[in-house]
Formats: C-alpha cells, sequence, structure tokens
C-alpha cells in the first residue's frame, strides 16, 4: 500500500506534481468490495480535521477514525490534495478494518488537471476511489431528470469528465467522477446503492458529520 505523501513547496511545483502522477489514474474497473469508506475534512484556522468512516455493505458502521494536522499548503482552487492528503492519511493510518473502496468528497477526474483528490487519494492509498462532489468545480452538463437515480454526463469541452447524479428526488445534485481504479459507470451505481436516503453517500455523510465534531485543544498528526 502507497503511503507516501510530500508536500510542494510552490503551487508551480504541485502542478508539476498533478501533471506527472495523472498518468497513474486507472479510470476502468467494476469493484468488488466488503467494505468501503468515506472521508472528508474540515478546518479550523490553520489545523485540519480528517475522518474517515469505514462501513458494511449493509451501511453498518465498522471503525471510525480522526486525526488533527497542521494545514500544510495555502488554499488555491484546483489543489485542494495538497491540503488534504497530510491530515487524510494520519486519520487513514489509524484504521484497523481494510477497505477496499474509498468514497472521497471531492473531485476525481472532474478537475482542470484530471487529478482532483480523490484522484491523487486513491494513487497514494492505491485502492479505488471515488470523487463525489456537492459542487461543480469544471464542466457543463444537462440537467437531469427530477426522479432519484437521474443523471447528465459532466463534460468539458467534447470529454466526458464525470456525471450530475440526482440521489434523492428533487434534490440538487452530486458530481460524481472516477477517482481511481474505477469506472465512471461503477462510480455512478455505487454512489446510488450508498445513498439510500440522503443526498450524500452514507459513508461520506458521516465522516463530514465527524470532521466537523468537538475539536480537541490542540492538533496531532498521530
Amino acid at each position: 500500500m502507497r503511503l507516501a505523501f510530500d508536500v510542494p513547496p510552490s503551487v508551480a511545483a504541485a502542478r508539476a506534481i498533478q501533471e506527472r502522477l495523472r498518468d497513474r489514474v486507472i479510470r476502468t474497473g467494476s469493484p468488488d468490495w466488503s467494505l468501503v469508506a468515506g472521508v472528508d475534512a474540515s478546518y479550523r484556522g490553520d489545523v485540519g480535521r480528517a475522518a474517515v468512516v469505514v462501513m458494511d455493505r449493509d451501511l453498518r458502521v465498522v471503525e471510525e477514525a480522526v486525526a488533527e494536522a497542521p494545514i500544510p499548503f495555502p488554499y488555491v482552487p484546483g489543489y485542494l490534495s495538497f491540503r488534504e492528503i497530510p491530515v487524510l492519511l494520519a486519520a487513514w493510518r489509524k484504521l484497523r478494518a481494510k477497505p477496499e473502496l474509498v468514497v472521497v468528497d471531492g473531485q476525481g477526474l472532474a478537475h482542470p488537471r484530471r487529478f482532483g483528490v480523490a484522484s491523487h487519494f486513491g494513487v497514494v492509498i492505491d485502492l479505488p476511489t471515488i470523487g463525489c462532489a456537492k459542487s461543480r468545480l469544471i464542466g457543463a452538463h444537462d440537467e437531469p431528470g427530477r426522479e432519484r437515480g437521474a443523471w447528465t454526463p459532466l463534460t468539458d469541452g467534447r470529454r466526458r469528465i464525470g456525471a450530475a447524479l440526482r440521489t434523492r428526488t428533487g434534490t440538487n445534485v452530486v458530481y460524481v467522477s472516477t477517482g481511481h481504479r474505477i469506472s465512471l459507470a461503477a462510480a455512478v451505481r455505487t454512489v446510488l446503492a450508498l445513498a439510500p436516503r440522503y443526498r450524500l453517500p452514507e459513508p461520506q455523510r458521516l465522516a463530514d458529520q465527524l470532521s466537523k465534531r468537538p475539536w480537541t485543544s490542540s492538533a496531532s498528526s498521530a
């Protein structure tokens, strides 16, 4: 399992990393899994707090992990992974369970350089990952039908980079894209299966809530 991650000294260096590593992304696959994880991070000042929630196929919580650490990279649109992945890895390393699939709150292929946080995290941990974002970063799409399960392609020029998916009838869409080692079709099916009641997939929704619970008084990367 890959877990190495170096924080670049500049935005130019970060861009070079994205452009180099994006060729490692595998955009096909339909993972068979028994445990799925949702990951998310929140911020307070210059400290990040990451949460990982692991669930089984019945959407029962198997394990949770949280970590806090100083944010190592400034906020720059399109470079979220360099802020979040260090603290996400700190939480990930605490897990005893071994998820086979991960849902990341953010973009995968639906990114200006085709290498959003979901793809970056997937390459680092070498597992299938799905990007599921609440808002669009790039691209355009037709409005899907109002019913649950309706979706339309998210495109950038002539290229399909994701899907605008309705997970609940009448709610806003989520933006699903391939992170790593999964096809877009499989990602859409999986997100829909993981969201039987709410707009967000259950592991991601619970990770979002966990990342925002009361913080400890000091940051720790352990």
